[in-house]
């Protein structure tokens, strides 16, 4: 018996998965698989979804943004369950599943899904938590956590700008001492991101980031003229590539140490993250994933 374990937010994005469960039900029974649904909540966590975990589930299908992903891809891995995942982007952010070209239609993304081979794709950790994207720290990195449920379901990323608008008035220098074997820095920043994957916000941040590199891309934004920070940010929002700029440092890691005395979070997908100091390391290869196509 061929069995998925299907794990999905209702909550996601605009509910949109509630609509199409009969749409992922159809297409894998069509070939041969048997769906076994679960439906997370703040009183039913993943952990339940595994209680009747065995040899016959072939891999985790996850419905719902970066942040639930994060959180199966935790629970597998600190309960060493050697088993692929595969994900419907249905939540608000986006921004892994894109990176893999997973379609945001659900029946296409579950076509993709079956018809493809596991992939093993590099994965992050920052202290003891994995992550799938982004680990970010410094000016706008807590917006997700402050920003309503209700609000981000109703108008989506608008929900993230308008709370990003509020922090305007916190723009403000941040001391940070960063180091890895590739560079070291010690001074002023507004902003920090360490990517495994490559978009934030749909935003193509890490355009050199790779699948399976073994290796994290590093941005840091140091502090700098007003006119400067402003046309940096105009080009980073343009996507344009950055190696010359003079406000920005990026670089490519496998293993880095950050350490702050500020009173600030770090955010991890749009979840809390650790406070400092913080040990980053990239695992190559250390995450079974399909639906990627072949480039």
């Amino acid at each position: 018996m061929n069995k998925v374990k299907f794990i999905y937010n209702p909550y996601s994005g605009e509910n949109s998965i509630v609509n199409n469960i009969d749409k992922v039900i159809k297409i894998h029974q069509k070939h041969e698989y048997t769906i076994i649904p679960y439906r997370i909540s703040m009183k039913f966590g993943i952990g339940r979804a595994f209680e009747d975990f065995d040899e016959d589930y072939k891999y985790v299908l996850i419905a719902g943004g970066d942040g639930t992903v994060d959180n199966v891809v935790n629970y597998i891995k600190n309960n060493n369950i050697d088993i692929p995942i595969a994900i419907l982007p249905t939540g608000t952010a986006n921004d892994f599943a894109k990176f893999i070209d997973m379609p945001m239609d659900v029946e296409q993304a579950c076509k993709q899904i079956i018809n493809s081979n596991i992939r093993e794709v590099d994965l992050g950790k920052i202290n003891d938590k994995y992550f799938v994207n982004v680990a970010s720290m410094g000016l706008f990195t807590d917006v997700s956590q402050k920003t309503d449920i209700n609000m981000k379901n109703t108008i989506g990323k608008l929900a993230y700008y308008l709370k990003g608008l509020e922090q305007i008035p916190n723009f403000r220098p941040l001391k940070f001492k960063v180091t890895s074997k590739e560079n070291k820095f010690d001074g002023e920043i507004y902003l920090m991101l360490v990517f495994n994957g490559q978009t934030a916000g749909n935003l193509n941040f890490a355009y050199k980031a790779s699948l399976d590199d073994g290796f994290l891309d590093v941005i840091i934004i140091k502090t700098s003229k007003p006119g400067d920070i402003i046309g940096l940010l105009f080009d980073m929002f343009k996507g344009n590539h950055l190696d010359n700029s003079s406000s920005l440092i990026y670089y490519k890691t496998d293993e880095m140490i950050i350490e702050s005395d500020e009173n600030i979070v770090t955010d991890i997908d749009g979840e809390k993250g650790p406070d400092f100091p913080i040990k980053i390391v990239c695992i190559k290869h250390g995450l079974k994933v399909l639906g990627i196509k072949n480039k």
